[in-house]
């Protein structure tokens, strides 16, 4: 049975009217300055007129590389990583690179991820990935990946490896000082219980604030990133005999259970109590009344990520790079109630 013959870069190069050499640095992105915009462009009309798609597993293995990209998150529930991913895609598919997601919880895989029977993305990761973004991990766990390059996001700046990072004590600050503004001085705290840089940051810059605010007291309890723990802890704060008249939430998902908490005790938002969170996710505006929360913007954390990996893969040392987040006041802050 006769089959169609793919087109080759030799096809295309005759059908542009250049050598193949051109014909490689069009496709592979490398043209400017080398070769003139008319020339590019005919060699991008001939490829698309032919049809022609490179072999990029035959040219990966002449370059020894396979311009693959680890994006290691938490969790593929939260659209938050979703955003992430977003963004290191977009950047690395600018330069010809591709970006496979994996989900890695903490504490989930003990010992060497590579090692043979553990279940992971790949067979033989260290042959299938240049790279890799981690997010939202301990410093430790870059580790496992032994020599490949890396580029931590949302961690600890002072750690080995470059990173992109939240200014979450701004963003915690910016909070306190709205809520400040309204009155508040009973402040309550439902922490994330999880060990990572970005939430100690939060808690850490959030005691120190209401510490400077004249009259200000914090009280403090811990949950998971989950809306039924969160109420069950922000119940324990509601519970207090001068309870808090504001509860700030580590996140937007641990706000929800804050609300779900006050009304299961007859408390209105915010005219009984305000509530905050930390993120602004989808779900900010989807509560009742919509969330006072801080916005962090994920999308560019995955870009400037990738961007520095790209840096890192190209032999330079990116420095640390600090993205700000924005407060977003909605319907749920308000002064606290008179006593």
């Amino acid at each position: 049975m006769p089959t169609t013959r793919r087109p080759t870069s030799r096809d295309v190069a005759q059908a542009a009217g250049v050598s193949q050499s051109t014909v490689s640095l069009v496709l592979g992105g490398k043209w400017p300055g080398r070769v003139s915009p008319a020339t590019a462009g005919a060699v991008r009309r001939a490829a698309e007129r032919l049809g022609y798609r490179p072999n990029l597993a035959a040219r990966n293995l002449r370059l020894g590389t396979t311009r693959t990209v680890l994006l290691v998150v938490p969790t593929l529930s939260n659209p938050f990583f979703g955003d992430v991913y977003t963004g290191a895609a977009e950047v690395a598919a600018r330069h010809g690179f591709r970006v496979v997601v994996y989900p890695w919880p903490d504490g989930a895989w003990p010992g060497d991820p590579w090692s043979p029977g553990h279940a992971g993305p790949f067979a033989s990761p260290r042959e299938a990935i240049d790279g890799v973004l981690a997010t939202a991990l301990a410093a430790d766990v870059l580790e496992e990946f032994s020599d490949t390059p890396a580029v931590m996001l949302d961690n600890d700046p002072a750690g080995a490896a470059p990173t992109v990072d939240f200014a979450v004590a701004d963003g915690m600050r910016a909070l306190v000082a709205h809520l400040g503004g309204l009155g508040h001085r009973r402040f309550g705290h439902v922490a994330a219980a999880v060990d990572q840089w970005t939430f100690r940051e939060r808690g850490g810059a959030l005691a120190a604030a209401v510490d400077a605010l004249p009259g200000g007291a914090l009280v403090r309890t811990t949950a998971a990133i989950d809306a039924g723990a969160a109420k069950e802890a922000a119940g324990r704060l509601l519970d207090l005999p001068d309870r808090p008249t504001v509860l700030v939430c580590d996140d937007d998902l641990m706000a929800a259970g804050a609300y779900k908490a006050a009304r299961a005790r007859g408390l209105d938002i915010p005219g009984d109590l305000s509530v905050t969170g930390f993120d602004d996710d989808v779900l900010a505006t989807a509560l009742e009344p919509e969330l006072t929360t801080v916005r962090l913007p994920a999308r560019r954390l995955g870009a400037e990520g990738m961007a520095a990996l790209l840096e890192l893969l190209d032999g330079r040392r990116p420095g640390p790079r600090s993205l700000p987040g924005e407060l977003v006041v909605r319907a749920s802050t308000a002064p606290p109630p008179r006593r």
